[in-house]
């Protein structure tokens, strides 16, 4: 990794980076909206023809968590309930899941209303059976979580992950942060989630056409 390091300082300077944010996060100050806008990292990708080439798909976790109000779900044995409870974590136990009786539309209705899903680890392998393929079809398969693991742990890792994925367009928009991060937090994470964008590209920089970060409301800051 340290190579892909070395040519993201290069290609974008963490102080080109720093001033990029400044900018979104005054913007935001100036123009202050009465929910807590989103910025995102936009990327706009060149020589790669996604009929053809393979497309990547990778998960990285950013040092601060970029969507801290992402709504997640526990599909939860009696042991992993009694744990959500504690922690005010939404859960759906198997009879709740069986209630849904593979309905496709509950299932998608499901799937749209939260985030992210987890799982206990004793029914990570029933949930195709009890819903069927609905949740995987919506990129939401839910993560396995064993007894040992700390839950409120596990959940503000899934909120700090974020994922890059190439479908059938050659553009990427994903959250990297919000307008109450501080420069130095957003700064951390853009610049890590550029150099694992990097990692996955075939080419590295010569697939980049240009990076540019947005809060929801604000002008867009070109990084690259």
């Amino acid at each position: 990794m340290l190579a892909i390091r070395v040519e993201v300082v290069e290609r974008i300077q963490v102080s080109g980076v720093r001033s990029s944010v400044k900018e979104v996060l005054q913007g935001a100050e100036d123009k202050r909206r009465n929910f807590v806008e989103t910025v995102e990292l936009q990327i706009g990708l060149k020589n790669y023809d996604p009929q053809r080439d393979k497309r990547f798909s990778g998960t990285v976790k950013l040092p601060h968590i970029p969507r801290p109000r992402m709504s997640l779900c526990i599909l939860a044995d009696a042991a992993d309930v009694d744990r959500a409870k504690l922690i005010n974590l939404d859960f759906m136990t198997v009879e709740d899941l069986k209630k849904l009786n593979k309905n496709k539309k509950l299932v998608k209705k499901l799937a749209k209303k939260y985030d992210a899903f987890l799982a206990s680890e004793a029914l990570i392998k029933q949930i195709p059976r009890l819903l069927g393929p609905g949740l995987s079809k919506a990129g939401k398969f839910p993560s396995p979580v064993s007894h040992s693991d700390d839950l409120e742990k596990r959940v503000d890792e899934i909120k700090a992950t974020i994922k890059f994925q190439l479908k059938k367009v050659l553009c990427l928009g994903v959250a990297i942060g919000h307008v109450q991060m501080t420069e130095d937090q957003l700064t951390a994470n853009i610049m890590l989630s550029v150099n694992f964008l990097i990692s996955l590209l075939k080419k590295n920089w010569q697939n980049v056409k240009s990076l540019h970060i947005k809060s929801t409301m604000g002008k867009s800051q070109r990084l690259f």
